[in-house]
């Protein structure tokens, strides 16, 4: 499969076993509800791939370190990128890990800023084989008082909703950043669904699922939610192809920040944004600014 071909592909899609997918589309035949219950364990499972050659200087030349989250009782891996005391802390999205973000980090060494980056639980190299948002929020607010304070955070995907919630939180920080982030846990769910090709009753019975497995709402997670009272410079990209979460989704946030600025691209999709130099060149001046 040609690389272009996989950028029009969603990451589940990629990731996910056609064994998992091929029980999933059986379930769903003979009940919706079967489905959701067999893909619940699987919505929390992010499936890892083979670390790609531009991640690996800034892997080779981290400070490497298990870290213990002790609210949430997980381990997680810690990267610090660079010396400099201004400092950048970067949040991957799901499946991803904390070298996700390399070629955004590169230039901000180049700019004066060195980083922190984390593999989150069941992440990369960190332990374990589930987990969820919550446990990528405990560990922004745990990194804050163990290697910050931060300048600037930046998110992709998952890693940006998680640190909307974090900053509507108190997180510290100066200037946010995040890229190609959803807004609705509804729509994660209907997506995920989608993406094992199962109906949209299996999505919805997936969401009630886990709003009773956790005793609330997920949707107050979402970005637009958290997004209601954040009033520092933040800066949304977000292209019109990206295939795993709707652009319309940047918008959505949008309307509910204080002091954001949008940049949309096009033909970049999900992943290969985070690569992009005219991109990482908005982020650099956006935090210059």
């Amino acid at each position: 499969m040609q690389k272009k071909d996989k950028d029009l592909i969603p990451v589940q899609r990629l990731l996910i076993p056609k064994s998992i997918v091929n029980i999933a589309k059986l379930l769903n035949r003979i009940s919706p509800f079967l489905a959701s219950r067999f893909v619940a364990r699987i919505f929390l499972t992010p499936f890892g791939y083979k670390m790609p050659s531009r991640e690996k200087v800034m892997y080779e030349k981290s400070k490497k370190e298990k870290v213990y989250i002790k609210k949430i009782n997980r381990e997680v891996i810690v990267y610090s990128y660079g010396n400099s005391h201004k400092k950048i802390l970067l949040a991957h999205g799901w499946s991803g890990s904390g070298t996700q973000l390399s070629k955004i980090a590169d230039q901000l060494l180049e700019h004066g800023y060195s980083t922190i980056s984390f593999d989150a639980p069941a992440h990369g190299r960190a332990p374990g084989k589930r987990t969820i948002m919550p446990h990528f929020i405990e560990t922004i607010h745990q990194l804050e008082k163990t290697h910050g304070p931060f300048e600037c955070a930046i998110g992709h995907s998952l890693g940006g909703m998680s640190l909307l919630r974090a900053t509507k939180h108190n997180l510290q920080i100066k200037k946010l950043i995040i890229i190609g982030t959803a807004n609705s846990i509804t729509a994660i769910a209907k997506n995920f669904a989608q993406n094992l090709q199962l109906d949209q009753k299996a999505g919805e019975l997936l969401k009630s699922y886990f709003d009773t497995k956790f005793g609330e709402d997920l949707d107050n997670y979402s970005g637009a939610v958290s997004a209601k009272g954040i009033k520092i410079p933040t800066l949304i990209i977000h292209d019109k192809n990206d295939v795993d979460v709707h652009y319309s989704a940047a918008y959505e946030i949008i309307d509910n920040l204080e002091n954001g600025k949008l940049l949309i691209t096009e033909n970049l999709g999900h992943r290969k944004i985070l690569g992009n130099p005219e991109v990482i060149s908005k982020i650099t001046s956006f935090i210059l600014e």
